[in-house]
C-alpha cells in the first residue's frame, strides 16, 4: 500500500474513532444519568453536566499521560539507575555525580547558556525591527512573506542551507560557500573553516536559529504593533516626538507583554534545539549542547543513566519558563 494511502486511512480511522467515542459516550451518559422521568432528574442533570466535560477531555488526558507524564516519570527513574547487562540497578545520585565530572557536560551547559542569551535576544530584536520596518513600506506584505519563509523549513533543511553558506574549499578551487566567497572578494587571504573556529563557530550555528525564528517574532510583534491605538502615536508626534522616541518610548512599552511572550517561546525552542548542531557539527569543535550530549549518551554510548540525568537537567531548565508563561497567561485573564 502506498504511504499516502496509509496516511489517509490513518487520518480517517482516527477521526472515525474519535467521533464514535464522543457519540457513544454522550449517549451512554444521557441514558444513565438522565432518565425520562423521576424525582431526582435535576440532580442527575447537574451530575451529567459535571461529568460531560471530563468525558470529552478523557482521550486528550490519556494521550498526555501516555506520551508526556509517563516518559517524564520513567526518565526520572532511569536517572537513578545504571544498566548492567539486561537489567537496571539502583545507583542513586551516581549518574548525576558522573555527569558533573565530565568536561563535555560543562561544555554543553556553557554553550546552552550562550544560546539562551543570544538567540532569543537576537531573534526577538530582529523580529521587532522587521515588524516595524515592514509596516512602513508599500511592499511590506511581500517582505514579511520572505522573512517568514524560513519558518516553513525544517531545522535539518535550514542546517543544510547554512552548511553551504559556510562551505570551505581549498584556495585553488572556486568557493561555493557564500561567506568564503565574500571573504575572499573583500581581500581575505585564504578560505576560513567557519564551523571549526573556537567560540565563533557557536555563533555561526546560532545564526541559523535566529534566521528561522525571526519570522515568527516578526508576525507576532507586527500584530501587537498594529493593535496600538493610533491616537497615542498621533498625540506623541504632535508633541514633537521623533520616530526614535515614538518607537522606544511609546510603542515598545505598550507591547512589552507580547515581547516577553515571544522571548520565552523562543527560549523554550532553544532549550530543545538538537537538529541544527547535530546536522552541522555533531557537537564537534566545542559546539556540544545539552540535547546532543543527552543523545550521545543514550544512543551512542548506551549510557541510559547519565543520558536520563542530562534529560532531567534540560527539563529543569525548561520548567521555570513554562511556569512563568502559565502564570502570565492567567494574570492576563483576570
Amino acid at each position: 500500500m502506498y504511504p499516502a494511502m496509509q496516511g489517509i486511512m490513518a487520518i480517517v480511522g482516527a477521526v472515525s474513532v474519535c467521533l464514535t467515542y464522543y457519540f457513544v459516550s454522550n449517549w451512554l451518559l444521557d441514558n444513565v444519568f438522565l432518565p425520562a422521568k423521576g424525582a431526582h432528574i435535576s440532580r442527575n442533570i447537574n451530575r451529567a453536566n459535571m461529568i460531560r466535560p471530563w468525558l470529552f477531555l478523557a482521550p486528550a488526558l490519556l494521550v498526555l499521560c501516555v506520551y508526556l507524564a509517563y516518559p517524564v516519570i520513567e526518565t526520572l527513574r532511569l536517572s537513578f539507575m545504571q544498566r548492567q547487562g539486561a537489567e537496571f540497578v539502583w545507583v542513586g545520585l551516581d549518574n548525576y555525580q558522573q555527569m558533573m565530572t565530565e568536561d563535555k557536560f560543562w561544555e554543553a551547559l556553557t554553550n546552552n547558556v550562550l544560546w539562551l542569551i543570544i538567540v532569543p535576544a537576537g531573534a526577538t530584536a530582529m523580529g521587532l525591527i522587521a515588524a516595524q520596518l515592514t509596516d512602513r513600506i508599500y511592499w511590506g506584505n511581500l517582505a514579511k512573506s520572505l522573512i517568514f519563509m524560513p519558518m516553513a523549513i525544517s531545522f535539518v533543511g535550514a542546517s543544510i542551507i547554512w552548511k553551504l553558506v559556510y562551505d570551505t574549499r581549498p584556495i585553488d578551487q572556486e568557493q561555493i560557500g557564500l561567506l568564503n566567497a565574500l571573504y575572499l572578494f573583500f581581500g581575505g587571504d585564504a578560505p576560513q573553516t567557519w564551523v571549526t573556529m573556537p567560540f565563533w563557530n557557536n555563533l555561526f550555528l546560532m545564526v541559523v536559529l535566529i534566521w528561522i525564528q525571526t519570522g515568527f517574532a516578526m508576525v507576532i510583534l507586527s500584530a501587537a504593533l498594529r493593535s496600538i491605538p493610533e491616537e497615542t502615536i498621533e498625540a506623541a508626534i504632535l508633541d514633537g516626538a521623533n520616530p526614535w522616541v515614538v518607537f522606544f518610548k511609546i510603542k515598545v512599552p505598550q507591547i512589552k507583554g507580547t515581547i516577553l511572550v515571544v522571548w520565552t517561546t523562543i527560549t523554550i525552542t532553544v532549550l530543545k534545539v538538537f537538529d541544527i548542531v547535530y546536522a552541522m557539527t555533531n557537537g564537534q569543535w566545542n559546539t556540544q549542547i545539552l540535547a546532543n550530549y543527552m543523545f550521545n549518551k543514550l544512543f551512542s554510548a548506551n549510557d541510559w543513566g547519565v543520558g536520563s540525568a542530562s534529560a532531567m537537567v534540560i527539563m529543569l531548565l525548561v520548567t521555570p519558563i513554562l511556569i512563568w508563561n502559565v502564570y502570565n497567561a492567567r494574570q492576563e485573564q483576570l
